[in-house]
């Protein structure tokens, strides 16, 4: 093989791309006070689901994407459904990272579904984007009237005390949230290109780099809208909340800003105990 042959053949190698899919499916328990059944339970590839033991009528589920992070072309789907009366929390074991991407974006697919009377807190950790990378996310969450859910997440554009400066990259968060088969939640939110430029604007975040969005869904209007004033005073200058009713549906939507994933985390700790009953954040949130 000459040197030319070589320069093709190296170039035309693809590079190794890792993919997972994971499966959760849990029924209620039969026995007061037991945690829900496993219906399902699948993973393939990088894609792994821990199940720790709880002690009370929620199942906790833990996320962990085994190849340590995902760059361009890497592919991550993830389902979980909790049936009627049954009460799920998903997590993940850390914070997802977004490394440098040399070619397209990494793509992670959500799909969350809620049966009748049940509870479904979806909770990961914060992701890290870093410099040129890129991920498409997308979140459908399928819900029963009577249902309630609890939807997080949030970013983090490079880590402050590393002094890490996201110049440029591409992120892509669109979610579509149906009760009963109805739109009463849809969002995209995009930026790229100059994201250090747009994230030091006082239109965007004025250079706060940690952002999180918490979706509140609840068939318990009442209470969901008196949890409004509660939010705004956990939240205060770092963003602000609303409240809304669509149909027989009451949604309650916040949006936080902070200058780092620690000062991020000190309003989210609360904003979700309050949101979700008082009861505590999965153990992997501290550890």
């Amino acid at each position: 093989m000459n040197a030319f042959d070589a320069e093709i053949h190296k170039n035309s190698v693809s590079l190794q791309r890792s993919r997972g899919v994971g499966r959760l499916r849990v029924s209620s328990s039969d026995i007061a006070n037991k945690s829900p059944q496993i219906r399902t339970l699948y993973q393939e590839g990088c894609a792994k689901i821990r199940l720790p033991k709880t002690y009370g009528s929620t199942c906790e589920a833990i996320m962990i994407n085994s190849s340590g992070g995902m760059t361009g072309g890497d592919v991550l789907d993830w389902e979980f459904v909790a049936q009627d009366n049954c009460n799920l929390t998903i997590t993940t074991q850390a914070c997802e990272r977004i490394y440098k991407s040399n070619s397209g974006a990494a793509v992670m697919h959500v799909s969350l579904d809620a049966g009748a009377g049940a509870s479904l807190n979806w909770l990961p950790q914060e992701t890290i984007l870093f410099d040129q990378g890129a991920l498409e996310r997308k979140l459908d969450i399928n819900l029963a009237t009577s249902a309630k859910a609890l939807i997080l997440e949030s970013i983090i554009f490079g880590r402050k005390a590393m002094g890490e400066v996201v110049k440029s990259g591409a992120l892509h968060d669109r979610w579509r949230v149906r009760v009963d088969g109805k739109l009463v939640h849809a969002e995209d939110f995009r930026i790229s290109d100059n994201v250090d430029e747009q994230i030091n604007s006082p239109a965007f975040t004025n250079g706060n780099i940690a952002l999180a969005t918490l979706l509140s869904i609840s068939a318990h209007n009442e209470k969901t809208e008196l949890e409004l004033e509660a939010a705004r005073k956990i939240i205060g200058n770092n963003g602000g909340a609303s409240f809304w009713q669509v149909n027989e549906t009451g949604k309650l939507l916040a949006r936080i800003i902070a200058k780092d994933s620690y000062e991020l985390r000190k309003i989210l700790v609360p904003l979700i105990a309050l949101l979700n009953d008082g009861n505590d954040l999965p153990k992997v949130w501290s550890l």
